[in-house]
């Protein structure tokens, strides 16, 4: 309250984005029919146990898949998410690990799943770099000596940023869910959590998702949240 005025707020649009918004920036995807994971073995290059066993190839595998971030730009859904901030407070809660949305210019971005373009202590995770692009080698250590490792959410690792996703989306007054097939656990839980009120809205070209109570703009991430930037800004005039 202030002189006795209700300070009001702007609607809060909460945003789930998955792999379809960054692949239009050339990104591949990891479940995709062309995804790593049709080519790998996540087992062998994306669990604990991997580390342990082949440190350098997984260190590899994230120094390119960090090299093809560095050179991507974001793309036209991206651009539009922060358009929105002019009229909602925007979260963009992402499964993606590459900094799109942030060079984009989206002021609150969580990610679920790690940053790929930051590495981590093995021994306290609460040591946390900036890789600057660069690669991780073994022998790039932490400040108490232990070997560098990816800052990424693993197989069979918990999700730090669960609680706080969760917190945002039952607050959302419009929650979107874009390029993304909800296969993931626990990020795909998420939808549950939107309150009664909120308007829900799915941008996918995903073909077997009709028993989502969404409504869904069946096309691509640049197409579908650039239509859905024009009808929710036209909402708040």
């Amino acid at each position: 309250m202030c002189d006795g005025q209700e300070i009001s707020r702007p609607p809060k649009l909460v945003v789930l984005t998955g792999a379809g918004i960054s692949a239009e920036s050339g990104l591949r995807t990891f479940r995709d029919g062309d995804g790593y994971w049709r080519e790998y073995k996540f087992t062998e290059l994306a669990t604990p146990q991997a580390w342990k066993t082949n440190r350098e190839a997984v260190l590899e595998f994230y120094n390119e898949r960090r090299r093809g971030v560095v050179v991507a730009e974001p793309n036209a859904a991206h651009k539009a998410l922060v358009e929105l901030e002019s009229a909602y407070e925007v979260v963009i809660i992402t499964q993606n690990v590459d900094d799109l949305h942030e060079r984009a210019g989206s002021s609150q971005v969580i990610h679920l799943h790690g940053e790929i373009m930051k590495s981590r202590s093995t021994v306290d995770p609460r040591l946390v770099y900036d890789t600057q692009g660069n690669d991780i080698h073994l022998g790039d250590y932490c400040e108490r000596g232990s070997q560098l490792r990816p800052h990424i959410v693993w197989f069979g690792e918990p999700v730090p940023a669960m609680d706080l996703a969760v917190k945002h989306v039952s607050e959302a007054d419009v929650f979107v869910v874009v390029g993304t097939s909800l296969s993931v656990y626990p990020a795909a839980s998420l939808v549950d959590d939107a309150p009664p009120h909120a308007h829900r809205f799915l941008v996918t070209l995903e073909t077997e998702m009709t028993d989502i109570p969404f409504v869904w703009l069946k096309t691509t991430a640049c197409e579908g949240v650039s239509r859905l930037k024009d009808l929710l800004l036209k909402a708040r005039r």
